[in-house]
């Protein structure tokens, strides 16, 4: 299985520190975030990575390069002509992924101890085309799911903005932990182009297609801002 790490963001809630560098070099207890993640998946057997880049994206593969990769099989998506965010980043590395059955997307800002291993296990069980990541946490925006855990909306709490399909029923709100298992038949399911958020294909396609919630109890650190580093130290050592 092939994994696909977004890395190409701006980071603009790390600043300063994304004033010169990139958010995946950005360290938690002395570790960046890219070579956690880079290690995290190496642990459930994950060593054939796709890494976008973009900002600062030399920095990223002078690091890779002067770790060897940290012995992972990696190939490089480089957006550094446009920044195409989740969506149009996904549709650029098509040509990595698309032979592949089914794939990881992981941001590279998410520090976790998920079981990846049970999270693919779920996806394949359910059958479903798309499996995210999902917990009971704090968040401004939630995914909306029903009884069976099939994607049905999603709401800003913030704005009240929503978008729900099938009715009024009552849903289950949780929040996206920035991880999805994915069939490779979404390259033929994909209507935007160029740059564009996968959240936006994935409320579209859950008209028709099956999107699965897997909801977990796991630690998870979205490392979006300095503050968060201080407390993704308290979790990952």
């Amino acid at each position: 299985m092939k994994a696909l790490l977004f890395a190409a963001g701006m980071g603009t809630r790390l600043k300063p520190f994304t004033d010169s560098h990139p958010k995946a070099l950005a360290k938690v207890n002395d570790v960046t975030l890219l070579e956690r993640n880079i290690k995290y998946l190496q642990s459930y057997g994950i060593n054939n990575l796709v890494i976008n880049i973009h900002h600062f994206g030399g920095q990223i593969l002078a690091f890779l390069a002067e770790n060897d990769n940290f012995g992972a099989n990696i190939e490089i998506s480089n957006e550094s002509e446009e920044l195409l965010e989740t969506g149009g980043g996904l549709l650029f590395a098509k040509r990595f992924l698309e032979n592949e059955k089914t794939f990881l997307i992981m941001n590279v800002d998410i520090l976790t101890d998920l079981n990846i291993s049970n999270f693919v296990k779920l996806h394949e069980l359910k059958g479903g085309m798309i499996t995210l990541a999902v917990s009971d946490r704090e968040s401004s925006r939630k995914l909306m799911f029903n009884d069976k855990m099939f994607l049905k909306g999603w709401r800003n709490l913030l704005t009240n903005k929503k978008t729900v399909v099938g009715g009024i029923f009552k849903l289950r709100e949780l929040a996206f932990s920035g991880i999805h298992c994915v069939n490779s038949e979404i390259f033929g399911k994909l209507t935007r182009t160029g740059k564009f958020s996968i959240m936006d294909e994935y409320l579209d396609l859950m008209k028709e297609d099956i999107i699965i919630g897997y909801q977990h109890t796991a630690n998870l650190v979205d490392v979006g801002k300095p503050e968060s580093i201080v407390e993704a130290e308290k979790l990952f050592r």
